[in-house]
């Protein structure tokens, strides 16, 4: 038997399509879709749609949803991480931040991750498979539900690599902005990449103005190589080039993440080489003192340290800021409750 749809998955113009397929009018999708962007599980709870409607959507299709397992939340800054359970039974994590423009809410795109960055908790164990546009779509919707208020900013920035499941994330992007649906606007998403060279060059045509964050963390490509495999195919030369092209494409400014990791990424040496190698590109840098992760073996710099980086690259005319540490009593970071719930894969 054919495994059911998720209408979740599809967008607002395929659903019209399935739906002239079971011999129904095209203005139905309007109210469909409407219905599982609102958080229904089950097609009864479409009280608008007739009943033989239902009926087949139920006999050819299914409405993803997802499963609470998890939920700390923060004393210190009401950051709340969610381990969700998805319909195969894997596990994935979401994350809600509080910020004084609104709730944000940072979303996975993969189970697992193949990038293997070392100071990552979501690649260890590699990746197990991709997730669809409806299931993440699934952590927005239900997340929403559970706090009882609207979110109204999204970063594509926990488990998984957003790039390495292109398809999939652009039709989310999609969904998640249409205004029958969420209605979130581009501008209030944020998409994080360790440097998938010709994914940025496609992003960069689909003239989707979201915010694009790359995952930089290194100066060069020796250190770069130590840290994060991606950069020993992907060169950051060849990475800043798809970079300049990006921003100049979408004239929108590109965000560089940079985790400091003591000893390793974060002299002032290093701060003045990137310096010099982004100068000139529409951009701004956002420092990260890297998260603590068990199984690994680096440690956050200074708070000395971290000024000094800082002040060296605002010395150089690069706008750079700190990112604020948000759950760092319930390891907020993204990886580590998945990867304690099941183990190591490998």
């Amino acid at each position: 038997m054919a495994q059911k749809i998720n209408l979740k998955d599809l967008t607002f113009e395929e659903l019209e399509w399935f739906l002239v397929g079971l011999n129904q009018q095209k203005y139905r999708a309007k109210q469909v879709f409407q219905w599982l962007h609102a958080g229904i599980e089950g097609f009864d709870e479409m009280t608008n749609i007739p009943k033989d409607l239902r009926k087949q959507l139920s006999e050819n299709s299914s409405i993803s949803t997802v499963e609470i397992v998890e939920k700390h939340q923060s004393k210190i800054d009401g950051t709340i991480k969610y381990l969700l359970k998805i319909s195969d039974g894997n596990f994935i994590e979401s994350v809600i931040m509080r910020y004084e423009h609104g709730i944000t809410i940072c979303i996975s795109t993969q189970v697992g991750c193949r990038m293997g960055c070392n100071f990552c908790a979501s690649t260890i164990g590699g990746l197990v498979r991709n997730l669809t546009a409806g299931e993440m779509l699934d952590q927005i919707i239900f997340i929403q539900k559970d706090i009882g208020e609207r979110i109204s900013n999204i970063v594509l920035m926990g488990i998984g690599e957003p790039l390495d499941n292109y398809e999939n994330v652009v039709k989310f992007l999609k969904n998640v902005n249409h205004p029958l649906g969420l209605n979130i606007g581009y501008r209030h998403i944020s998409l994080s990449t360790c440097g998938l060279v010709e994914g940025i060059q496609k992003l960069a045509e689909e003239n989707i103005p979201i915010t694009l964050a790359i995952s930089l963390h290194a100066p060069n490509d020796a250190v770069r190589n130590e840290i994060m495999p991606v950069s020993r195919k992907y060169s950051m030369e060849s990475l800043l080039h798809a970079c300049q092209l990006y921003t100049e494409k979408t004239k929108r400014r590109i965000t560089f993440e940079y985790a400091l990791i003591a000893g390793i990424n974060d002299s002032v040496e290093h701060a003045r080489e990137l310096g010099m190698k982004i100068k000139g590109i529409l951009c701004h840098v956002n420092l990260i003192p890297v998260n603590k992760v068990t199984g690994r073996e680096y440690s956050k710099s200074s708070e000395q340290q971290i000024r000094c980086f800082k002040a060296q690259l605002e010395k150089m005319g690069i706008p750079t800021t700190v990112r604020r540490e948000l759950g760092s009593d319930i390891n907020a970071s993204c990886g580590q409750l998945r990867h304690k719930r099941v183990g190591d894969f490998r």
